[in-house]
């Protein structure tokens, strides 16, 4: 047997499985991870964990303790006095550590169910479950089944929250059984390659769709960092993953090399703007039409959302984009003075998403244009919260039916910059239109720079005191008010280049 070098757990050998260095780096280089914020998807992740608990029924629950050894005897115990539901069982086996999520303990054997936040079942999460079946199955215990418990997207809460249809349970013992060998022969592998490469001998790996699938590698910058910039992993607007690696295989990594190559016509543009420093490219015409299409009042208007794995709200689904928040800036008439007007969700209030659709309606009381950036997003918000409150329906159906999208002429490139950067993003589009306001600079805020940290910060607000709250809802408002202000500079810059 080859000796172990490296302690193991479930989540190290799916890092492991993703790309061995991985481990290599988080050993000898962890200061070159970047993490970005995701605290959204990790708090989604504990709260699914706790709940999905009590799926069975009563459990008995290992607690976490830093000395592993601790829950492993506990789990010992548990088991041998027939408790038949029990949570984060933690099992060793020649230093390949895991903790089941739930875990039955039948008569005739145990079953094993690993729980996902996910809405569907991926490869990683076959690997984390079956390495999970070889530490049981090693250490002598007859595992009946293994499954994986996931959200069902489609469930809507109505009243109590109902387990039995929030989770689906897929039973995945055959797959978790034939792994068994190539487990072993996994870890065996892991384990020579922690043993041969040590923190001076830095293992040489080639770049690849490991990088990027099943999840983004937090070292990506750190094993990148030598290549030319911009490089082919900076072409935007839609290039797939793998065929950016396709050209970096074939040498063709620096924008200077992929200049002739077979490209859709909107990457080679962003590399000829970018090597030839060209001049901006207006279609006056496409823009014409456009502003012909507008009609006054305006209401310039953007939406901040978050999402919640285990709905909480009445009439709502796993993941449903919520809307807490909006901005809007009003020109009621040529040459009126621009109004501004916002709601911000009370964290409190249960019925935050009537309060939400309620004062949109009163804001937006006359059929001028509904001007946004991205329409598929806000229409399909306005169109839920038809489903979730009849009531209101058609006065939100007016408000969609006068909604006009102002992204297709930089998303259909017929006004590009080289700044965009191959990008529609209004992160890209306002600060290339306006380059030295400091005032449309999205790093300039003090709190919120992106629709993922206004999430998390409204989020946040909970159990936080008056004072701090008062804070983070100024940088709230801040930055969603910058997103409509955006929409309105991007329309002066039409009519002036019009």
């Amino acid at each position: 047997m080859i000796e172990n070098v490296i302690h193991l757990s479930k989540s190290k050998y799916c890092r492991a499985i993703q790309c061995k260095k991985i481990l290599w780096l988080d050993k000898y280089r962890e200061e070159e991870k970047i993490i970005k914020a995701r605290e959204n998807i990790l708090n989604n992740g504990t709260k699914v964990g706790e709940l999905a608990r009590g799926l069975f029924g009563n459990y008995t629950n290992i607690p976490y303790n830093k000395d592993l050894s601790k829950m492993i005897e506990d789990t010992k115990y548990a088991i041998e006095n027939k408790v038949n539901i029990i949570t984060e069982a933690s099992f060793n086996y020649n230093n390949n550590f895991c903790s089941v999520d739930i875990l039955k303990n039948n008569p005739e054997g145990l079953e094993i169910y690993e729980v996902k936040s996910s809405t569907e079942i991926s490869d990683i999460y076959l690997d984390d479950a079956s390495y999970q079946y070889y530490v049981l199955s090693s250490l002598g215990y007859n595992v009946k089944k293994v499954s994986i418990v996931y959200i069902n997207n489609q469930y809507i809460r109505h009243g109590k929250l109902e387990l039995n249809k929030l989770f689906n349970v897929e039973d995945i013992t055959e797959i978790a059984k034939d792994k068994y060998d190539e487990i072993k022969e996994n870890i065996d592998q892991i384990n020579i390659y922690m043993n041969k490469y040590k923190e001076n001998n830095e293992p040489q790996e080639l770049i690849g769709m490991q990088c990027v699938n099943p999840y983004q590698c937090e070292y990506w910058e750190y094993c990148i960092k030598d290549l030319p910039k911009p490089n082919v992993f900076d072409i935007k607007g839609g290039m797939h993953n793998d065929k950016k690696f396709e050209k970096y295989y074939e040498g063709k990594i620096s924008f200077k090399e992929l200049q002739y190559e077979n490209l859709n016509s909107k990457y080679l543009e962003q590399i000829d703007f970018e090597i030839n420093n060209k001049e901006p490219k207006i279609e006056k015409e496409p823009i014409k039409e456009l502003l012909k299409s507008i009609k006054y009042p305006l209401y310039f208007i953007d939406f901040e959302t978050f999402q919640l794995a285990i709905p909480e709200y009445e009439g709502t689904k796993p993941y449903q984009q919520l809307p807490f928040q909006y901005s809007l800036h009003i020109i009621e008439k040529e040459g009126a003075p621009i109004q501004h007007k916002e709601f911000l969700a009370e964290i409190e209030d249960k019925d935050f998403l009537r309060h939400f659709a309620e004062s949109m309606i009163k804001d937006i009381p006359k059929n001028g244009s509904v001007i946004v950036y991205n329409m598929n997003f806000e229409h399909s918000r306005i169109n839920e919260l038809g489903e979730i409150f009849p009531d209101l329906k058609q006065e939100l159906m007016r408000i969609n039916n006068n909604m006009v999208d102002f992204l297709p002429p930089f998303k259909k490139r017929q006004y590009y910059m080289k700044e965009m950067e191959g990008s529609a993003s209004i992160k890209k589009v306002l600060p290339a239109l306006y380059p030295d306001d400091p005032e449309l600079n999205y790093h300039n805020l003090p709190v919120v720079h992106n629709g993922e940290e206004a999430s998390a910060t409204f989020l946040s607000l909970k159990g936080k005191s008056k004072q701090e709250q008062e804070e983070l809802r100024r940088g709230l408002l801040l930055y969603c008010q910058l997103d409509t202000y955006a929409m309105v500079k991007i329309w002066m810059k039409f009519k002036k280049i019009i």
